[in-house]
């Protein structure tokens, strides 16, 4: 790939280039050498560090606090049928003003705006009374095991800190400036298994059928009301997304009976608390059954909200001082890899608007990148403004 140094300021430029690369998660092809190659003449020192199979960059600008962090992910999910897309997945066509690709909204852009936000401060203010960083991976769309999570553990076992983060994630659902991300919901994902022993329907009292525990279990879990939403923060949901009997005769009781479902949960709840909710309800349709009940319970992100004040108050300022739209604070939507980087500092998300990510001719204005960069700078100018005293 070539990796000839581009105009570091030009957002649009770079943003073709990564996305050029076809980093499915957990390839990276050529997306981190593309970025280094914009990194380097901006006098950032750069990291790589691999795990797994996985690529992640940690580049940092300056040796003073406070530290300013933005933090993204190179990786993409697979484009689907190429042939059904308008223009080639990773050709990053521009027409008509609109950029075209897998990764274009989430979030190679994003990534194009940092650099080029950080190229344009530097121009106009020199080196930042502070220091910069820039935290990517290559493993947010996938297991999420080999990406932020790791590489956060090894540079600050190295001595990194950091004061503030923000994260490119697409936040905006229509238009720029519409939403600012300060917290995420966590998430539990659970499976059920129910064993019984099979049997004739003819002779129920020679089997020990599975599924009326399930349902019975799974009544219980759906009629608790988790909550009816916290500060900041929608309601709770409990969602059961499969059912699995892999029974397909009608005179026999099957053996075991299978259930899925995931709970998004607001800061009214740890995800152990619920894990232990779970538990003491299997414990209780067990009393009843002569077969058995596991669980598998596993969160994949806490709850958390980074309160608003002076950092998300300049986030707001930045945002609309360049879009003319006063961003709601918000927390809904999925994970992402700000539920690891909330353990270090605070942190914040603010991208694109969201419309086509992992769709079929994925897209973003070349505009909205423009804007986009103007916000990050701002963001900038505003942060040493504020906490480099």
């Amino acid at each position: 790939m070539n990796t000839s140094r581009p105009d570091p300021a030009d957002p649009v430029a770079l943003a073709r280039r990564l996305i050029r690369a076809p980093s499915v998660t957990p390839e990276d092809a050529g997306a981190l050498d593309a970025l280094e190659a914009a990194l380097a003449p901006l006098g950032f020192a750069c990291a790589r560090h691999r795990f797994g199979e996985v690529d992640n960059l940690y580049a940092r600008l300056g040796d003073r606090a406070p530290v300013f962090c933005f933090a993204g992910h190179t990786d993409v999910v697979p484009p689907g049928d190429a042939e059904a897309w308008s223009e080639p997945p990773f050709e990053a066509a521009v027409k008509d003003g609109v950029l075209w690709g897998r990764g274009a909204a989430d979030m190679k852009s994003a990534i194009a705006a940092f650099v080029a936000a950080v190229a344009r401060y530097r121009g106009a203010h020199g080196e930042p009374p502070g220091s910069i960083a820039l935290l990517i991976t290559g493993d947010e769309e996938g297991p999420a095991e080999d990406g932020t999570k790791k590489l956060l553990a090894a540079v600050t076992e190295q001595g990194e800190r950091f004061d503030h983060c923000l994260v490119g994630e697409p936040t905006n659902p229509s238009a720029l400036g519409e939403t600012i991300k300060i917290g995420r919901r966590g998430s539990l994902n659970g499976v059920i298994t129910v064993t019984g022993r099979q049997g004739h329907v003819a002779y129920p009292e020679k089997a020990e059928n599975p599924i009326p525990p399930l349902m019975d279990l799974l009544s219980r879990l759906t009629a608790r009301t988790l909550d009816e939403g916290a500060p900041h923060f929608q309601h709770s949901n409990l969602e059961i997304t499969s059912i699995d009997v892999d029974n397909p005769a009608h005179n026999v009781i099957p053996g075991r009976a299978r259930a899925k479902f995931n709970i998004r949960f607001n800061t009214r709840h740890a995800g152990a608390d619920l894990k232990r909710w779970i538990a003491d309800e299997a414990a209780a349709v067990r009393s009843h059954f002569m077969g058995e009940i596991d669980l598998d319970l596993r969160v994949t992100g806490e709850a958390f909200l980074t309160r608003p004040g002076p950092f998300t108050d300049l986030l707001k300022e930045a945002v609309a001082a360049e879009t003319g739209r006063e961003p709601a604070l918000t927390t809904g939507g999925g994970t992402s890899d700000a539920r690891f980087i909330k353990d270090y500092a605070p942190v914040a998300e603010f991208g694109l608007v969201g419309a086509t990510m992992h769709q079929v001719d994925e897209r973003v204005a070349v505009a909205d990148i423009e804007a986009l960069t103007r916000v990050y700078q701002r963001v900038l100018e505003r942060y040493f403004e504020v906490f480099a005293g």
